[in-house]
């Protein structure tokens, strides 16, 4: 069990949390421009729900499981609510051993692993690889929030093998990859010691549906189903999953809609001196050493977007409509950094 300290650990900060910036700017909620969290602001459209989907308790043949496997292209995928659920739970189903995280990245790794008393290694993007000899897991971010970098699947498998070897994983979280889902190892998942974590709350804009999908060997995958729960993800959402699983033509569209987006979003911030250091379809990353003095200015106009203290840098997600891109490139031009 963790020691008293270890659950005294601080939380990481995210993005989102809009309230609290309305209260502290005096800004009804209304009146922002949320580009914070990275999740698709033009996300797949939810239809009418059945009454009967509130009303009933969900159930495993309903579904869901034939549209994740046409959609990821393999079976066995776990339903979890959220990443962030498979994320708390993967520390406990082992020993406390050396973990790698990206020093860089979605801090709950880390904090996660550190809170179940592991050691945490935590690795610059271009270590990891010579540090393999030294761990029992590493967690790769594929591709990395907030940097966007990605990894040759051969150079993950490779990794992969080295740690497997040895009764080591290798934990891949793709929540951001579906915009290229060529660049994904899910189809690989069935090796003992890989497992992959996906996510239906970026691509498809229903970060509140929390739904997620651990894919791993049958062996983890039945210890993360029996300790999840039943009923774990709400008939609701996984009415809401299936569907927008099954939606290729939709997808396909996004994807197309989303890669324009991103470019158009890099010029943007490139044009008023602040061009990207890395990003994906869905944000893009700024190097700044002003990045606290942007954020407020931005917050002033009514533009959230994601800090991170080290290193000092923002993250910009994509703007919902043309009245939301305007704001944001009149906000940009404002700053002066030229």
């Amino acid at each position: 069990m963790p020691s008293l300290w270890q659950m005294e650990l601080a939380p990481p900060e995210h993005g989102g949390g809009l309230r609290a910036w309305a209260r502290r700017f005096g800004r009804p909620l209304g009146e922002w421009v949320d580009l914070s969290t990275g999740i698709n602001p033009r996300g797949w459209s939810v239809p009418e729900l059945p009454s009967e989907v509130w009303q009933r308790l969900p159930e495993e043949d309903d579904g869901l499981a034939a549209a994740a496997a046409a959609y990821y292209g393999t079976e066995g995928a776990v339903p979890v609510p959220g990443v962030q659920a498979a994320i708390q739970l993967l520390p406990y189903l082992r020993p406390p051993c050396r973990v790698g995280v990206p020093a860089i990245g979605y801090a709950e790794h880390a904090y996660r692993w550190r809170l179940a008393g592991h050691q945490i290694i935590e690795l610059p993007e271009d270590e990891a690889e010579a540090a393999l000899g030294n761990l029992d897991v590493l967690v790769v971010i594929h591709p990395n929030n907030p940097t966007g970098r990605r990894w040759p699947a051969d150079h993950l498998l490779a990794w992969h093998e080295i740690l497997g070897a040895r009764g080591g994983w290798l934990v891949v979280d793709e929540s951001f990859i579906d915009p290229t889902p060529e660049a994904s190892l899910v189809q690989a998942a069935n090796r003992p010691g890989l497992i992959i974590l996906r996510s239906l709350g970026k691509f498809f804009g229903l970060g509140g549906a929390r739904v997620g999908f651990v894919f791993t060997e049958e062996r983890l995958a039945a210890q993360v189903r029996r300790l999840i729960g039943p009923w774990s993800v709400g008939h609701p959402a996984r009415w809401v999953a299936r569907l927008a699983l099954l939606d290729h033509a939709w997808q396909a569209r996004a994807r197309v809609e989303l890669a324009a987006a991103s470019e158009r979003l890099a010029g943007s911030l490139g044009e008023q001196g602040l061009a990207p250091a890395g990003g994906t379809a869905l944000f893009q990353w700024i190097l700044t050493p002003d990045a606290a003095t942007i954020q407020r200015h931005l917050a002033e106009e009514g533009i959230l977007v994601r800090r991170f203290a080290y290193p000092a840098s923002l993250r910009f997600g994509l703007p919902a409509d043309e009245a939301g891109w305007a704001r944001l490139e009149k906000a940009l031009v404002s700053l002066n950094l030229w």
